[in-house]
């Protein structure tokens, strides 16, 4: 790693590519490999080494693939004015992404992870930043967008194959004085689906509630109508058309309950009685957003949960605490909605409410 290079940013660039070659490098190994540098030499190829392998390697599979990575990431990079070797001998090399900015050293293509202080803030779990950097990420959320699954219309329109459409046909022989003409087709046509998002606005979700809101936000704004987005907290709030405005502020100003508490049960039976089965939720993909505690009965908010998924599409239930290292889903209300819920899936930073949009595209 060049001296001039920053250490954090360093390092980030160097996990991005572990991940890519098979290592689970998750962002509690990445903030533990920052801290080691800081009281190790950032300038010495050895002790960057030995701070990424403590940190990163959970099995002697990862030595090797860390042993592969770190060689080609580094190679030829500058300390202190020199080129050092690795410490020992790789033979193998890894594929590193080309469009990563790569610095010179001594003559020789240097290629250090160099990742920017973005790439630090989209892999960053939320509650982890301060109030500054916290703004700084969700800032980031401004290019998501989430497209949503598409269903069948019982409409038909014009399709260059499929069943004979009479009336178009006919229409065409008309318009060529009798003559034979090709016949027209037609089929059933595709229309987007209902999106609904239940945000979770309670204590326990204070880190990450502000980033749910933005992330329903864009949503509301990226697919118009087919998006409905409620809250939870103590009440059952309906925020969407505070979400169609171009600031997300008069949404998050109509919750009357941020971080008070939460009864998940009570709130999802609230949102079927009034809402889903009305046709809201009816073929709808239906995405809660919660760490899962409960302060009723989670045995109510199974129940719920088994109306919901019987009614929904597919149900994707997005957790922050599913994005730390050794997460299992203990919290009551949680372990009560998972038979229930087609997939679980992290929302604990930027990169993962990225791949929170994907699996909505898809589902």
């Amino acid at each position: 790693m060049p001296v001039d290079v920053d250490v954090p940013a360093g390092i980030v660039g160097l996990a991005r590519a572990l991940r890519a070659g098979g290592v689970d490098a998750t962002s509690d190994r990445l903030a533990a490999a920052v801290e080691a540098l800081t009281v190790l030499d950032p300038t010495s190829r050895a002790d960057v080494y030995w701070a990424g392998r403590l940190a990163f390697c959970a099995s002697p599979d990862d030595i090797a693939r860390y042993d592969r990575v770190f060689a080609t990431v580094f190679a030829g990079a500058r300390y202190g004015g020199g080129v050092e070797r690795e410490p020992h001998v790789v033979t193998e090399s890894f594929a590193v992404p080309t469009d990563w900015p790569y610095g010179e050293g001594d003559g020789v293509d240097a290629r250090p992870a160099a990742a920017s202080r973005t790439e630090l803030l989209r892999q960053c779990d939320l509650a982890d930043l301060d109030d500054a950097d916290r703004q700084a990420a969700l800032a980031l959320l401004a290019p998501l967008s989430v497209v949503g699954a598409t269903r069948r219309s019982r409409r038909t329109g014009p399709a260059p194959h499929g069943p004979v459409d009479r009336h178009a046909t006919l229409r065409r022989i008309l318009r060529a004085g009798g003559e034979p003409a090709t016949p027209a087709s037609l089929r059933r046509q595709q229309r987007p689906r209902r999106v609904v998002l239940l945000v979770d606005v309670s204590g326990s979700m204070a880190s990450y509630a502000d980033a749910f809101v933005r992330f329903a936000h864009v949503t509301r704004r990226a697919r118009g109508p087919r998006t409905e987005v409620f809250t939870l907290g103590t009440r059952l709030t309906r925020i969407t058309r505070e979400l169609s405005h171009r600031d997300p502020a008069p949404a998050i100003a109509a919750i009357p309950d941020w971080s008070g508490g939460t009864r998940l049960g009570e709130l999802l039976k609230a949102y079927l009685d009034g809402w889903g089965r009305r046709g809201t939720a009816r073929g709808a993909i239906v995405v809660v957003l919660s760490d899962g505690w409960e302060r009723g009965d989670a045995t109510l908010l199974g129940t719920q949960m088994k109306q919901l998924r019987r009614l929904a599409h597919r149900v994707v239930w997005a957790n922050p605490r599913a994005g730390r290292p050794g997460f299992a889903p203990l919290a009551a209300g949680m372990a009560a909605a998972l038979p229930y819920v087609d997939e679980l899936v992290p929302g604990h930073s930027v990169d993962a409410l990225f791949r929170l949009a994907r699996t909505v595209t898809r589902a």
